[in-house]
């Protein structure tokens, strides 16, 4: 008799429990989606701090260090991307700043001597992947900027 009573028991344990466990699966998801990312623009930022101290007599643009960024963040042949659906399209130029920028091409050694610190910045607009519309509606975190800075010593 007792049998009889508890039948489709465990699928209402269930239907209450995996809930909880599929919005916990997904949120792993996306915060390791996340911190990928926040891997990738910090390393490019380094990438592009580098390309910028290294001594070069002719010096080094603003440009170039900008380039070196979005190369390495795009580079097809490393396999390196940000993880979107898609390109990072929305990662462009315009959220990459260097500074100080008046000392790098051409390189006046008086201006900006070795050991002059150069900075770069780079921010990034995290699109959230899995279900975007309820992390929108539910905390209002979408979309999601990411930013790294790196600062290191001229050459």
């Amino acid at each position: 008799m007792k049998r009889r009573n508890q039948q489709g028991l465990a699928m209402v344990e269930f239907a209450i429990i995996a809930n909880v466990l599929f919005i916990l699966l997904f949120a792993i998801i996306e915060f390791s989606v996340i911190f990928f990312d926040k891997a990738v623009i910090t390393n490019a930022s380094r990438e592009g701090a580098r390309r910028g101290i290294v001594y070069n007599p002719d010096g080094t643009s603003t440009d170039e260090i900008k380039n070196t960024v979005m190369e390495y963040v795009q580079d097809k042949d490393k396999k390196v991307f940000l993880i979107s659906l898609g390109s990072p399209s929305n990662f462009g130029n315009n959220k990459i700043q260097v500074n100080p920028v008046n000392c790098l091409k051409p390189r006046d050694l008086t201006a900006c001597p070795a050991g002059t610190p150069l900075t770069v910045s780079v921010d990034y607009e995290y699109h959230f992947l899995i279900l975007p519309h309820f992390v929108t509606q539910l905390a209002g975190l979408n979309p999601l900027t990411l930013s790294a800075t790196t600062v290191m010593r001229m050459e």
